[in-house]
């Protein structure tokens, strides 16, 4: 007996000393480089973001709501304000209002690289709740005021602005650069980003690599992590809505049956929540966890180190943290839509749901509709896809030149910050982009904290003038570090 506690003994000893060792070797890998010096950016380029933020250029779901006014002054705004921009570059323009760009490289053994961004913003919900009018381009107290401050207009605006400052100073690219502006990607991107990718990929175009929105430099939002800390998003979510119906007779509600179709449909959409898909750590997470866990205290750089062995403990963490830390480990389930009923006396014959699932890394829409189906596991309630569905997009290397380049132009134009691989949690116009490249990530350089970060979608967008400069900065940064 005395030799098997010896044993037991030892075994313990040697386990916390593996887990020891792995916790101290687990250094830092992030890049290390000086940052550039700040170069001038001129007020009259936060002039000419502000009028492009006056211009409702509203995606809406109803497609006899859109106003083609709207983005016929876009396109206009896009040819007198980037002049050099419009009689350098080739533009080709995609169902009216998308616009393709290239810039010729001296280079052409080099791949191209794409820029991207999308001119469109979503409605206003709820306009009296804004501080300021969301169109009206305000800057107050240095800050700039408006949908589309931060998505995504403030890419678009950015881009054309490094490049116009770029050409006035005589640079030729060695690399051919593609900018891919679509006007549609809060519908999905059908006409815009979607036809642009085809063309691309139908001219035998592959690139270095792909930049769009995605993710942001995030402030204080890491627990454990206190310098900022920037995402790159190397794969995102797939989407897909599930529309539920029951019909069951319905009657006066002085003899309701014991299931009414709103009981029944209660009960499903309750079941999905109660009963998500299982939670994972995808490669992406895996990325982001060797890049930021040398960074942080030591309980968390421990149990990031030896995350096969605290692999339920972390994803516990994560899914009961907050709505997004759950959203990085799973796929999530969001009933968006519940409808039922005409009058309060009435139990209604037919009642409807509709849930909407982000999809993560490794499963797929097909695999959320049989969950759907198993999990509900009643013939009354019918399931069928609805709007448009899309697959996780592949995971972009974290190691290659465009990562690296993006990776390189952060760390300078944004001294001291952090850098990471993750998973975006929401749709974007690059997964599109597959064919074109394997290579595809999402970035955008604006600072994202407790105070902003419900605004993009939600009330009081907004985006400080020193971040809208900086944004300049960086993709003319990254234009010079591609060559």
């Amino acid at each position: 007996m005395k030799k098997f506690f010896k044993l037991l003994g030892l075994a313990l000893l040697l386990f916390v000393a593996f887990i020891l060792i792995r916790t101290f070797t687990f250094t830092s890998q992030q890049l290390q480089v000086e940052a550039v010096e700040k170069i001038d950016i001129p007020d009259d380029a936060v002039t000419r973001f502000t009028e492009a933020l006056r211009i409702k250029t509203i995606s809406h779901e109803n497609p006899a709501d859109f106003d083609s006014a709207a983005f016929e002054s876009f396109n206009q705004l896009l040819s007198d304000n980037y002049p050099l921009v419009s009689s350098t570059l080739d533009r080709k323009t995609f169902n009216h209002y998308s616009h393709l760009y290239t810039w010729h490289g001296t280079d052409d053994s080099l791949k191209p690289i794409v820029l991207m961004g999308h001119i469109d913003v979503v409605p206003i919900a709820s306009p009296d709740q804004w501080t300021h009018n969301p169109f009206s381009g305000e800057i107050v107290d240095d800050v700039i005021w408006g949908r589309g401050t931060i998505d995504d207009k403030f890419s678009v605006i950015g881009i054309l602005e490094s490049i116009e400052m770029l050409l006035a100073e005589n640079h030729q690219p060695e690399r051919t650069i593609y900018l891919a502006f679509g006007h549609d990607e809060e519908v999905g991107g059908k006409l815009g980003a979607v036809v642009m990718a085809e063309h691309l990929a139908s001219q035998g175009i592959e690139a270095k690599f792909v930049l769009d929105e995605g993710y942001a430099i995030t402030q204080k939002l890491v627990p454990g992590v206190d310098p900022d800390l920037a995402f790159i998003g190397v794969a995102e979510k797939g989407s897909t809505t599930i529309e539920l119906t029951v019909e069951i007779v319905g009657g006066h509600s002085s003899q309701p049956a014991p299931e009414t179709a709103i009981d029944v449909l209660g009960g499903a959409v309750a079941a999905l929540k109660e009963n998500p898909l299982e939670a994972t750590i995808s490669e992406a997470m895996h990325g982001f966890m060797d890049q930021v866990g040398p960074e942080m205290g030591f309980v968390n750089k421990m149990g990031f180190a030896n995350r096969g062995l605290f692999k339920p403990l972390i994803i516990s963490t994560y899914e009961n943290a907050s709505g997004a830390g759950n959203a990085l480990v799973r796929t999530t389930t969001a009933p968006t839509i519940f409808e039922a009923g005409i009058k309060e006396n009435v139990i209604p014959y037919q009642a409807r749901a509709v849930v909407n699932f982000r999809i993560i890394p490794g499963q797929t829409a097909d695999d959320v509709m049989q969950h759907v189906i198993s999990t509900i596991d009643d013939e009354r309630v019918k399931a069928r896809f609805m709007g448009f569905s899309s697959d996780p997009s592949p995971v972009s290397p974290m190691d290659s030149d465009g990562y690296h380049i993006i990776n390189k132009t952060l760390k300078q134009t944004f001294g001291g910050v952090l850098t990471a691989p993750n998973l975006v949690i929401a749709a974007t116009d690059s997964r599109h982009f597959t064919k074109v490249s394997k290579n595809i990530y999402r970035f955008v350089p604006y600072h994202i904290n407790e105070s902003n970060i419900q605004s993009f979608h939600g009330i009081d967008e907004r985006i400080p003038v020193e971040d809208y400069k900086d944004a300049i900065r960086f993709y003319r940064q990254l234009i010079l570090n591609s060559n």
